[in-house]
């Protein structure tokens, strides 16, 4: 059994946390391969009282006070596991716990940063010497990012990193399948994201625009923080949606729309967890342009792509209901044969467990 200890934003509540469901697959995949992780988040972002899950069997839940002392004391736990895991956008006290993970983490043991929003770290890393992500990477034994490719890799090894290794999204086909078409959720294209920054401006570009083009087509925007914002009259907004709803979400309209964060658009080999959810659904796939889109899915086969807008629209105007559910087979058989947690959780296995090896070879010596 391989002890770990796994710093995070939120294993319980998806609320203003898309990585939700990412660390959801991949604890559970690793769980079956024999690991014993200790998922510790904050109370903060009113995230508890927006739970999608409740602890589940296949991890412990630690819930502990966003302030520096609920910090210090689940620190401690560091100190007595196998793999010590440190992710991003934790959103409270992330450079503390970092520093924290490197001063606990015992002889023998691994000190892991996972980055889900790689493309945006480095760009924060690069020039600043001093960036605390950066002044922590010749202590850290590896970095694993949510993707970003060759372009992410080169970039971490650059700025000190030992070795980076890109976990890809996954699909977990216990959590996300085809369902019932739920009439709540009806539409020709949907649009499932949280309204963030170096996001709002493509989602301005791909959905919105898409939508005046077509104002006789019915478009829905599920996500936080959208109902303040101006939208064409077609634009139907229905605020957060749970993950146990996700399903019918993907499943009730004609195709589903993804569109990279800015950042993540640029690196490429980014693809987010809805492309692996909604393909899990079956459901049509639209998405902007970006490299390494065949590496997962075959543009016009089992993916849709758009430049802008109009490609959207004209995408939506010329599918009929029986070409979107071809591509969304095509898409869910692909997924479930080349793209699982399951698989995901071999290669973190194969990583962690060399690199254990060596550890306590070289203590030994």
């Amino acid at each position: 059994m391989t002890r770990v200890a796994f710093y995070g934003s939120s294993l319980l509540s998806a609320y203003w946390n898309g990585a939700a469901t990412y660390y959801r697959g991949l604890i559970a995949a690793l769980a079956r391969h024999g690991y014993d992780v200790t998922f510790f988040e904050p109370d903060a972002f009113e995230r508890q009282a927006h739970r999608d899950i409740d602890p589940p069997p296949w991890a412990s839940s630690v819930i502990y006070p966003a302030t520096e002392a609920g910090v210090r004391e689940v620190l401690k736990a560091a100190s007595d596991a196998d793999v010590v895991i440190k992710a991003s956008g934790v959103g409270v006290f992330d450079d503390e716990l970092l520093a924290g993970v490197i001063e606990h983490v015992r002889p023998g043991a691994l000190a892991v940063y996972w980055d889900v929003d790689a493309p945006a770290t480095v760009a924060a890393m690069r020039g600043v010497n001093d960036h605390p992500v950066r002044r922590a990477l010749p202590a850290l034994d590896l970095v694993l990012t949510y993707g970003g490719g060759a372009p992410v890799v080169e970039a971490y090894a650059e700025l000190g990193a030992t070795r980076c290794v890109p976990i890809y999204n996954a699909l977990d086909p216990t959590w996300h399948y085809p369902v019932a078409a739920d009439a709540s959720f009806a539409a020709d294209l949907s649009f499932l994201a949280n309204r963030l920054p170096d996001r709002e401006a493509r989602t301005d570009e791909f959905f919105l625009a898409a939508a005046r083009y077509l104002p006789e087509h019915r478009f829905l925007l599920g996500g936080s923080g959208w109902r303040d914002k101006p939208l064409p009259p077609n634009v139907r907004v229905v605020g957060h949606v749970p993950t146990d709803q996700h399903n019918a979400f993907n499943c009730s309209a004609l195709a589903v729309l993804n569109v990279a964060r800015e950042s993540m658009a640029r690196f490429g080999f980014s693809p987010a967890t809805r492309i692996f959810e909604a393909a899990g659904a079956g459901a049509c796939l639209i998405t902007d342009v970006w490299d390494g889109v065949e590496r997962f899915l075959k543009p016009d086969e089992e993916i849709l792509i758009a430049r802008d807008g109009r490609d959207v629209a004209a995408h939506v105007r010329d599918l009929t209901f029986q070409r979107a559910r071809a591509i969304g087979h095509r898409a869910r058989h692909r997924i479930l044969a080349e793209h699982t947690y399951e698989r995901r959780a071999f290669q973190v296995d194969a990583l962690c467990s060399a690199l254990l090896a060596s550890k306590r070879r070289g203590m030994a010596a």
